[in-house]
């Protein structure tokens, strides 16, 4: 026996997409009760990341510095053990020469111990310099948490407000869009994500789709009554429909995403 194909007629197909729409525009109307909100968080987390990251580099350039002056410190520290050393031997050299050598070697590690001196306070100024730059991104980071808290809490209390009706809607819209074929649901949601509005499939009013200013001539308007053929609008790329069919899916698909 030949496997039965289930055929369904333009009309069909038509209202299935209107119902869809008027899921996926509650959809919308939802989230866009939540306006610029997550993307504010987004961007705010993304801040703080970069804040945390500058602040950790400056914290790794003050124990470089600090290192640095541990170094120089172990340097005038050798210096003045040599000083010693060399002063030491001063009192017991047989000859001028000896001495004077000794006396150069004194010189010198003064000399060190001057340079040493020097870098350490160009480190110190650099780690002070450094550590004033911590603290304000210090201060910065905890305002920017500070608002991010605020934004997050704001954000889930508009979130838990309509989530449970998101969550049945998302449902429904899975369940109306498998009336619907593949290709034509593809074209459908390619028109909605064209549109600025998420509307795909739109009515007419006073002879013109929803949202356009360009008017449908009257034979067009004739055959989109009909139901005969899927139509789209050539100004605003709209799947078409009928004002008949718009109110009488209107006023079907109340009840069914009707969320107590």
């Amino acid at each position: 026996m030949a496997k039965k194909t289930t055929e369904i007629s333009v009309e069909e197909k038509l209202r299935a997409l209107y119902d869809l729409q008027i899921i996926d525009s509650r959809l919308d109307e939802i989230r866009n009760t939540r306006g610029e909100l997550p993307i504010e968080v987004e961007d705010l987390e993304i801040e703080i990341e970069g804040l945390e990251k500058r602040a950790q580099k400056f914290e790794s350039e003050i124990q470089e510095q600090t290192a640095e002056i541990n170094t120089k410190n172990e340097v005038i520290a050798h210096a003045n053990t040599l000083i010693e050393k060399y002063k030491a031997q001063q009192d017991n050299v047989r000859n001028n020469k000896e001495f004077e050598a000794l006396a150069k070697e004194i010189e010198y590690q003064e000399l060190e111990i001057q340079l040493s001196e020097k870098r350490i306070k160009e480190h110190s100024a650099k780690i002070d310099f450094k550590k004033e730059g911590l603290e304000e991104l210090t201060t910065k980071i905890e305002e920017f948490k500070n608002h991010l808290k605020f934004k997050k809490e704001e954000l889930e209390g508009l979130i838990s407000e309509t989530q449970k009706e998101e969550d049945y809607l998302i449902e429904k819209s899975k369940e109306f869009s498998q009336k619907i074929d593949e290709r034509l649901l593809k074209s459908y949601q390619k028109i909605r994500d064209n549109s600025a509005n998420g509307l795909a499939v739109v009515g007419l009013e006073r002879g013109a789709p929803k949202g356009s200013f360009f008017m449908v001539p009257p034979q067009k308007q004739m055959e989109i009554a009909q139901r005969k053929k899927i139509i789209i609008d050539e100004h605003s790329g709209k799947i078409l429909v009928d004002d008949d069919l718009v109110m009488e899916e209107s006023e079907k698909m109340k009840e069914i995403i009707k969320f107590q």
